[in-house]
């Protein structure tokens, strides 16, 4: 391998995967799923990282607009799609107008049946105006579920503002659809079940520290950090609070951004307590990543947390 592709295999999004062809791994209905409210979802869910194209690259910045120039609209559709053929039935990202667009043109042209699991970064001020209507638009256009951005999530913790985090979960439970919340520190989801928050579900950071540059322990000082890349402070902490919390969980940055290859990555999250795991996968990594996560989960033995979903 050249320096230059050696770079890419270390730092991309599929980093330690074999590049399988799509090939179908058994038929969309064996993928085991569980539920979110009404919602039926497969137990892997499809990362938008890739589809927005924010890698978390660290400071390879080529690689952002590498992965533009590779998922393009036309790109994206088909990755889609085969999730889809693949039993990955339920996506999950954040709201930048375009990505929307193509996914409600792969509804509308192409029939796609995948679920959305969205969150938007429309502020969350005490009126609440801008985050209701930016809710409303989401679901207008077809979210099945909403969540508050992680980001959000640990702001609005910093600031002792739970009681925002909670109007939050309302908006999105008034327009009838299931309600999560979104964090990457562990404090956020500490707080909402201290505070009794409504919240359907739980969307949190979650991955081990065992990689060639994963973080040393007197780097730990933000609940994430793009350097050293990070994106879960304290696993241990979290599979052990989780353990407390009924509601489903569903865990990302699972692979900490490429660092984890997919084996590592469910094996330990799938073992420490997640319902759900949410990956970014291009459209080559999704019938290895699902072949793999298949077997993961059959192996699991008994688990420390029982299933919520």
């Amino acid at each position: 391998m050249t320096s230059t592709g050696a770079a890419w295999a270390l730092t991309s999004p599929g980093a330690g995967r074999a590049h399988a062809a799509p090939a179908a791994t058994g038929s969309a209905s064996d993928m085991p799923r569980g539920k979110i409210g009404n919602l039926e979802i497969s137990r892997l869910l499809l990362g938008g990282n890739l589809l927005t194209h924010y890698t978390h690259s660290r400071d390879l910045r080529y690689v952002y607009n590498l992965a533009a120039h590779y998922n393009t609209d036309e790109k994206i559709m088909e990755t889609l799609a085969l999730a889809e053929a693949h039993g990955v039935n339920t996506l999950s990202m954040h709201d930048p107008p375009h990505p929307m667009s193509v996914l409600k043109r792969y509804r509308r042209e192409r029939g796609g049946k995948i679920q959305w699991i969205l969150c938007t970064t429309a502020p969350v001020e005490p009126d609440m105006v801008k985050y209701r209507h930016a809710v409303e638009g989401l679901v207008k256009d077809g979210a099945d579920a909403i969540y508050l951005w992680g980001v959000h999530g640990d702001a609005l913790t910093n600031a002792s503002r739970i009681d925002l985090i909670a109007k939050a979960v309302d908006v999105a439970k008034s327009l009838g659809v299931p309600s999560g919340v979104g964090a990457h520190a562990l404090d956020v989801i500490q707080e909402c079940e201290k505070n009794g928050v409504q919240a359907d579900f739980y969307v949190k950071t979650f991955h081990h520290h065992n990689y060639p540059t994963g973080p040393k322990p007197e780097e730990l000082k933000a609940a994430y950090s793009e350097f050293p890349g990070y994106w879960c402070k304290g696993p241990t902490e979290t599979a052990e609070f989780m353990k407390t919390v009924q509601k489903p969980w569903i865990a990302y940055k699972v692979m900490a951004a490429g660092a984890i290859p997919p084996a590592d990555a469910f094996k330990y999250v799938l073992n420490n307590g997640a319902d759900f795991v949410l990956a970014g996968m291009f459209d080559f990594e999704i019938a290895e990543d699902v072949r793999v996560f298949r077997d993961t989960l059959a192996a699991i033995p008994e688990r420390p947390r029982p299933w919520r979903a």
